[in-house]
């Protein structure tokens, strides 16, 4: 039999960490953070990451493992993930692998595209358009030459928006159209990957919860003591959602009430990004309804028992 990864995915506040966590405890399992924030270390509450004392004993993978001034990308990513899988199978466990960052899920399943070799030329003038348009330019350029990616990448991550752009403009393909030449670093294994999805009114109105919650454990003074502690302000982790938007709150851009709107609304968008990108991987078993309520873990685990899996108890 080849070996199994079971995958978490769906967009944001759907409940995945709580699925993947009970899965995790039922199938013998070890979590693989699949989620491109939460792998820097002190960015905790705008990633909603589990407390020690919340994961219930069970091994978490792949977080808080890099410095905020790192750039830590796809490509790390995926071999780091195809390691600790394969420890994991080692020790006899079932690897959960739990996130929303597609990119990421779709570099370790099919492989990540190397890419042409910088071209300084091209990137000082994407760069330029940046300083004098706006970075919000060049992702409406994006968008225009490769969907995909736009739908991707944060409208101000200017590093990878340039990239991405580079590669279009090199290769005449967009990014995401050169993985059908790529070759996953997990291809021994069978990936089972399950998804959430929700209505849109039920989105709206868990995102609009967790970021009162946020708030209330503490997101201003995490944002502050980062930056007391020497995180550059243009740290990549600081452009991603709800602390790119507290950051502008501190600088005066706008007041609290506004920036929890702000945050709830981008959010929704970010949640239609990744449903849009998720339909497109294949093979995911989509399950309608919160990944912590009782009948969408029976669900999963009625579909999983077709396959022949069957409970073991997952503590260590």
């Amino acid at each position: 039999m080849r070996p199994v990864v079971l995958a978490v995915l769906g967009p944001t506040a759907s409940g995945k960490s709580a699925l993947g966590l009970a899965l995790a405890e039922r199938y013998c399992g070890e979590v693989i953070n699949c989620d491109s924030t939460a792998v820097y270390r002190g960015f905790d509450i705008g990633t909603d990451k589990l407390p020690l004392d919340a994961r219930r004993g069970i091994p978490h993978h792949l977080i808080d493992i890099a410095d905020p001034t790192e750039v830590y990308t796809a490509a790390q990513f995926a071999h780091d993930a195809a390691r600790v899988i394969r420890e994991a199978h080692a020790r006899g466990r079932l690897p959960v692998l739990i996130g929303g960052t597609g990119f990421y899920y779709r570099a370790l399943t099919r492989g990540l595209f190397p890419g042409p070799g910088a071209d300084e030329d091209l990137r000082s003038r994407l760069n330029r358009v940046a300083d004098w348009r706006g970075v919000e330019r060049l992702h409406r350029m994006l968008q225009r030459a490769d969907p995909d990616s736009a739908a991707r990448i944060m409208p101000r991550d200017r590093k990878r928006i340039v990239r991405a752009l580079e590669v279009y403009f090199a290769t005449g393909r967009p990014l995401t159209d050169h993985f059908s030449d790529t070759v996953s670093l997990i291809a021994d294994c069978d990936v089972i990957p399950v998804a959430l999805r929700l209505p849109a009114a039920l989105t709206a109105e868990r995102v609009t919860r967790r970021v009162d919650e946020q708030f209330a454990r503490g997101i201003v003074a995490e944002v502050k003591g980062l930056l007391a502690r020497g995180v550059p302000p243009d740290a990549r982790p600081f452009g991603g959602l709800v602390y790119r938007q507290v950051m502008e709150m501190l600088r005066g851009v706008r007041d609290e009430g506004a920036t929890r709107a702000l945050i709830a609304q981008e959010n929704r968008r970010y949640a239609r990004r990744q449903l849009i990108w998720f339909r497109k991987e294949p093979n995911l078993i989509w399950f309608d309804g919160p990944g912590e309520r009782p009948e969408t873990l029976t669900r999963v685990e009625d579909a999983l028992a077709k396959r022949g899996f069957r409970p073991r108890g997952g503590r260590a």
